[in-house]
């Protein structure tokens, strides 16, 4: 009896459309993986002039000072106020420095809104340590109130030894709060607390 020639087509054909859906499942979850990838490489190596979260005081303070420069937005149909008290400070390498921010709600509701940030020149994110930021949390403001936010922070004194950052003498941290998405309300059942069985 003769070998059917369909059989080895169906089979390659089943072949490569299971290879064809592999290579779709696994681009949907490297599409799903990719936003905290990114998030956690740049956080990691301060690429793109993200800042760092310090996980230790500075090793010591340096004379070298850099001016440091502040920068505050809120994107756009985000009704708040933001602006830092100052708008520059000079400080030492290693120093440990505190400045304050104001925001006020101008609207006439509750908003929940988070600031995301980064420094520039972009190659001094790795060095630029926050030890305490307003930014690490979402920050939900009543109808017309302010708030005094701290950003606690230093520079490393190890960015002399980079080529790229011992000849940067003015750092730029920049701020901008968008709104956040408020949670849904749970839509009550129409039944009185005291009927409920």
């Amino acid at each position: 009896m003769a070998a059917n020639p369909a059989q080895p087509l169906r089979r390659r054909d089943v072949i490569v459309a299971v290879a064809c859906g592999l290579f779709v499942a696994a681009m949907v979850g490297a599409s799903y993986a990719a936003v905290p990838f990114y998030d956690w490489f740049c956080r990691t190596t301060g690429y793109g002039g993200t800042t760092q979260v310090a996980t230790s005081a500075p090793s010591g303070v340096l004379d070298r000072k850099v001016t440091v420069r502040f920068d505050a937005n809120v994107a756009a149909g985000l009704p708040w106020r933001f602006e830092p008290e100052q708008n520059s400070i000079e400080v030492k390498l290693g120093e440990v420095a505190t400045v304050q921010y104001r925001v006020i709600n101008e609207a006439a509701r509750a908003i929940t809104a988070q600031a995301t940030y980064n420094v520039t020149p972009l190659q001094v994110g790795s060095y630029f340590q926050k030890i305490n930021c307003f930014c690490f949390t979402e920050q939900r403001l009543k109808p017309g109130e302010t708030r005094e936010m701290a950003v606690v922070f230093y520079v490393d004194p190890a960015m002399l030894t980079d080529a790229d950052g011992a000849g940067v003498n003015t750092i730029t941290l920049s701020y901008t709060f968008f709104q956040q998405r408020e949670p849904s309300k749970p839509v009550a059942d129409g039944v009185p607390k005291d009927r409920r069985g």
